[in-house]
């Protein structure tokens, strides 16, 4: 069910999205070569409890998890993509990192990711990251009353084709408030002028997620890294975006 909100309730969402936001900074920062995983995850789950926070992932047990994902922080390396399971790994110079985090302050909730390159990057790397970037900011441009699901979708495609990448349409970014994940779900291709009608209060995550060549992708044996097919690298960019009547608010800026 699509739920919209009113604007004090979106004035109260500003807190949860200022935080996601912070700690992905601080992880930002945080990132470096010699820096094991589970140190990101432990110093994201010290600041939950220092801003009275709760975690979104650590029960969160959808249907294509193998078990509840134990953690706070998805960290995805290299040719992971999404749902990266934080495990003893030490991040090795070139490393190209994603983190996704969601959180819940104030009984709202705000969901975020980006990417990073660790030491020397590959500029191919780079290329990958920008141009997700790209596509994350032209689907939140495209986030406006009136406009509809699929002008999101496609302004996030068209910046995948430019690139030349291309894009699978299996995990996309989804309405959020309450919880972690509701409707409507947004894929990230579509065509312009379908869907449905986004209308001011919609809160939704948009997040755009590309793999180097392929789109093809399997679930890891820890039962929650999502990895490409081909071994190619991938990057994920998203920001929780609420629909206003003055154009398109970004909660989880940076």
């Amino acid at each position: 069910m699509i739920e919209l909100r009113t604007p004090t309730q979106i004035e109260q969402m500003k807190p949860a999205g200022r935080f996601v936001a912070d700690v992905l900074l601080a992880l930002q920062e945080k990132a470096a070569v010699g820096v094991n995983l589970l140190e990101l995850d432990a110093l994201a789950h010290r600041m939950i409890k220092d801003a009275g926070a709760e975690s979104c992932y650590i029960d969160y047990h959808p249907s294509f998890g193998a078990m509840p994902f134990g953690y706070v922080l998805c960290t995805s390396v290299n040719d992971a993509v999404l749902h990266g399971l934080p495990h003893d790994y030490v991040l090795q110079d070139g490393d190209l990192l994603s983190v996704d985090f969601a959180a819940s302050l104030g009984g709202w909730v705000s969901d975020s990711a980006l990417s990073v390159v660790v030491g020397n990057a590959d500029p191919k790397d780079l290329k990958l990251i920008e141009a997700t970037t790209q596509a994350l900011d032209a689907g939140i441009a495209a986030a406006q009353a009136g406009n509809r699901i699929g002008d999101i979708s496609h302004a996030i495609e068209v910046v995948a084709k430019r690139n030349g990448l291309k894009v699978n349409t299996q995990f996309g970014g989804h309405g959020v408030g309450r919880t972690m994940h509701g409707d409507p779900h947004i894929p990230n291709a579509g065509k312009a002028g379908r869907g449905y009608k986004l209308e001011p209060g919609l809160v939704i995550a948009i997040e755009p997620w590309f793999l180097h060549t392929t789109d093809q992708i399997y679930i890891d044996p820890d039962g929650w890294t999502i990895k490409s097919q081909d071994g190619s690298r991938g990057a994920h960019m998203e920001h929780t975006v609420a629909i206003t009547a003055d154009g398109p608010l970004v909660l989880t800026a940076r």
